[in-house]
């Protein structure tokens, strides 16, 4: 095996965001993400302050959703919800750029929309990931995505929401990497299921994956490398199709 069990687990993602889960599901989600070790746990943002309690003393992060999933709220909604997160113990928030500005080539509101989240994260030490929603839109909007990026500094570009038409590609996981600065990293959503998809994606220098499946990718690493069986009984609650 090339890599370690941490250099993939810790792409991982663990996405809890499919309206049609239970709320009994996520708790088991959250421990099922613990028990993997996985980078963070992205979850619905009502349930984030009780998924930041159940993370506290773990390596796995807590993570949720901005804007989501079509990107249409307001600036100042935007600002509201990163803020709420903060306070509530979110360290990575995952914001939807507004795809109709982006397709109307307003990139002054597109700038100052990714900015606000920005700056109210980065001003109490938290990481943002600016999703694009890649099925929308073409390279030359993905382009200039990357370089407001850049500009502004977000902690990585990433592919799509997961509930768009379509998820990451190589083509445009490729495309980000080569136009996002080294500081910013890529992640991709939506359409890696499994592990030979999630080492594919690493090798083209995508850090993050997100995904609902995460035992799918890792049960097969580990039988691998010899590591003990997690007993991964509804680990299927709640996976989104695309993601």
């Amino acid at each position: 095996m090339q890599y370690s069990y941490q250099d993939l687990a810790k792409m991982i993602d663990h996405s809890m965001l499919n309206p049609n889960m239970p709320v009994s599901d996520f708790d088991r989600g959250i421990e099922l993400a613990i028990s993997y070790d996985v980078a963070s746990v992205c979850i619905m943002p009502f349930y984030l302050k009780r998924c930041a309690e159940l993370l506290s003393g773990t390596d796995v992060k807590a993570s949720t959703v901005i804007g989501f999933p079509h990107g249409g709220q307001t600036t100042a909604t935007k600002r509201a919800e990163a803020q709420q997160a903060i306070a509530e113990g979110c360290e990575e928030l995952d914001m939807v750029v507004n795809v109709n500005q982006v397709l109307s080539g307003n990139w002054d509101y597109v700038r100052s929309d990714i900015a606000a989240v920005i700056e109210v994260a980065h001003a109490a030490d938290r990481k943002v990931k600016v999703i694009f929603e890649n099925c929308y839109l073409q390279d030359e909007h993905k382009i200039k995505l990357c370089e407001i990026c850049n500009d502004l500094g977000a902690d990585w570009v990433k592919t799509s929401t997961g509930f768009g038409s379509s998820g990451a590609t190589m083509e445009d996981l490729k495309l980000m990497r080569q136009h996002a600065a080294d500081n910013v990293q890529v992640k991709a959503a939506g359409g890696v299921r499994d592990l030979d998809a999630l080492i594919e994606v690493k090798k083209v220098g995508v850090t993050r994956c997100g995904s609902s499946r995460t035992p799918g990718m890792l049960d097969p690493l580990r039988r691998q490398l010899g590591m003990p069986e997690i007993n991964s009984a509804n680990s299927s609650a709640g996976a989104n199709p695309n993601y």
